[in-house]
């Protein structure tokens, strides 16, 4: 099982990429997403755990211990233990950038209570999603309909248990490890109450006053809790993408859970129906972009004729975007969505992914120009523009 776990390539040559651009690298991903098993499979990694006393006492002065680490590379796991991980990090880009550091945590430096500094400038940021298809291919080509119902988190995808008991066990420790050392919430029950509901109705537009009156909070609660969510990654927020149109959706998000296991967890889904897996699809294939793509380059459309794309990436400074759709059957794909939005937005590439699908291939769709394929194919036809 070790052995599987620790070849994770994507991940792995991503890192050594981001190395060699700035000497510090923040990996952050949920528990149990595998930081700790990937830094462990880098090459010339000196490893810290920062949940160990002794590795804490010997932080308390970070210019003594990285200098003697000079021209090595230093793993700093579960950094946000320590007393102010942001200056720690400061210390090592500023004053010791012969050492390169990857410090792991479960949320965004975006969680200030503890980070007093984001480090803008000094260090690239990695999120290490649930396991996306180049993970399946290393671990043994596992199918998506595991993947989709026990969810993409190593040890929950590879175990061959039931596991009801263990979404509730790491959800328990989610509050204890993560919740209660980085925020202040007060209802326990009304946060897990949000939670489950976010969950159950996973990757549709979002109103928070329509969670108020089942979680008894008010609305600003509500978006407090969504807001730690997305900085834990327990959640994503898309937002529309928009033009200059007034038949564009400009404001409503959408909001996706961060793993189909969880999703098929708290809906009581065991074997998911043909409308579910296409459902699912959509989160993989939000999970494939995520891998990929930073978060504020993502996004839906939706115009108020109630056309919809499911996801549309901006990746550079141009016009171009691509517009991806997910469909179980590739024949149930609908070009009117596509059309209506490449009204607005002519240039970029239109893709579908679809579950039946096991070769990428090009037809015309009436005026559009579509490029089918499957999902462990769709990562290259992202960088094919």
């Amino acid at each position: 099982m070790m052995t599987s776990l620790r070849k994770r390539n994507y991940w792995v040559e991503k890192i050594e990429e981001l190395l060699a651009l700035r000497s510090v690298l923040w990996l952050s991903g949920v528990r149990r997403s595998g930081k700790t098993t990937l830094c462990q499979s880098l090459e010339r990694g000196e490893f810290f755990d920062c949940e160990l006393p002794r590795v804490r006492t010997q932080l308390e002065d970070p210019e003594t211990f990285f200098k003697r680490l000079s021209g090595k590379r230093v793993i700093l796991d579960e950094i946000q233990r320590l007393y102010n991980p942001s200056e720690v990090l400061k210390i090592a880009a500023d004053h010791f950038p012969k050492v390169q550091v990857v410090a792991t945590g479960s949320s965004t430096l975006s969680a200030r209570r503890k980070f007093k500094d984001t480090l803008t400038g000094r260090k690239y940021e990695l999120w290490l999603t649930p396991s996306i298809c180049r993970d399946l291919d290393d671990w043994g080509n596992l199918n998506l309909s595991t993947r989709m119902v026990r969810g993409g988190l190593p040890p929950f995808l590879l175990s061959k248990s039931g596991l009801d008991r263990d979404f509730q066990e790491w959800l328990d420790s989610f509050w204890a490890k993560d919740i209660q050392e980085l925020f202040v919430i007060d209802k326990r029950a009304a946060f897990f109450r949000f939670l489950e509901l976010l969950f159950r109705q996973s990757g549709q537009l979002f109103e928070a006053q329509a969670f108020s009156a089942p979680c008894e909070v008010s609305r600003q609660t509500i978006m407090n809790y969504l807001d730690i969510l997305e900085t834990t990654h327990l959640a994503t927020v898309l937002r529309p993408y928009v033009g200059g149109s007034a038949a564009e959706i400009k404001s409503q998000p959408k909001v996706y859970g961060f793993d189909t296991g969880f999703v098929c967890y708290f809906a009581g889904i065991d074997e998911p129906d043909s409308e579910e897996k296409g459902q699912l699809l959509e989160h993989l294939t939000l999970n494939e972009l995520q891998a990929r793509f930073h978060r504020d380059t993502l996004f839906y459309w939706r115009n108020k004729a109630k056309n919809e794309i499911d996801f549309v990436v901006k990746p550079g400074r141009g016009n171009a975007v691509y517009a991806i759709e997910c469909k179980n059957r590739y024949k149930n794909f609908d070009p009117s969505a596509m059309n209506a939005f490449r009204k607005f937005h002519p240039i970029g590439r239109n893709l579908l992914v679809a579950l039946d699908v096991d070769e990428v291939s090009e037809r015309r769709v009436g005026t559009l120009d579509l490029v089918q394929c499957p999902l462990n194919a769709l990562a290259k036809q992202l960088v094919s523009q």
